[in-house]
């Protein structure tokens, strides 16, 4: 995503990157520790050690910032993870490595994972809905229910909605998310394996 103050098609120098990636490196830091609602910019340039003049150069306001937020750990959890998923040769174990590797992630960067978890409660749209929701999540749906329709064709899984599935798993990662950031004591690996054997027992035809 490209600052609205930035010229259409110019490519950012190297220095450009560098101070874009430490702004989006501050934002994460600042709503981790403050949480979403006062997280404002003149917090996240005190904690860049710049000016909010330097975060307006490179991003045209607090939602565009909070966009590239989301992306970049997004991108950092799916590179992090998708070379133990796509060592898996089925697809339960696929579904166990999805879940279990994402909690390995969150516990190994907890303030990115309270980071997004601050954004999609919090951030609203200029109509006052959730900025991050359900429509957000289509890529994800999308991705398991390839992964479950194919193990159906296969006939690895039993007959079901993958719609459904799919929004149910999703909902019951974020929903572990969301109990282990408000009970940090939590085995959070635990838990997240008691959950992927749930959700196998739910598809497998047994």
């Amino acid at each position: 995503m490209r600052s609205k103050n930035e010229p259409s098609g110019q490519k950012r120098s190297f220095i450009e990157e560098v101070r874009r990636e430490q702004i989006i490196a501050a934002a994460i830091e600042t709503i981790a520790a403050v949480g979403f609602p006062r997280a404002s910019l003149a917090r996240i340039a005190a904690t860049a050690g710049v000016s909010k003049g330097v975060i307006s150069y490179h991003f045209a306001g607090k939602d565009e910032l909070v966009d590239q937020v989301v992306t970049t750990v997004y991108t950092d959890i799916a590179d992090t993870i998708l070379p133990g998923i796509l060592e898996q040769e089925t697809a339960t174990d696929i579904l166990r490595a999805h879940v279990t590797g994402v909690a390995e992630y969150a516990l190994a960067h907890p303030d990115r994972l309270r980071t997004v978890t601050e954004i999609f409660v919090h951030a609203r749209g200029a109509d006052g809905t959730p900025r991050y929701g359900v429509v957000a999540a289509e890529p994800l749906y999308e991705s398991l229910e390839g992964l479950y329709r194919e193990g159906q064709r296969n006939g690895e899984l039993r007959v079901f909605d993958p719609r459904v599935m799919a929004v149910t798993q999703q909902a019951g990662i974020d929903a572990m998310f969301g109990y282990w950031l408000a009970h940090p004591d939590t085995d959070l690996l635990a838990h997240a394996r008691e959950l992927a054997d749930l959700f196998v027992r739910a598809i497998r035809p047994d």
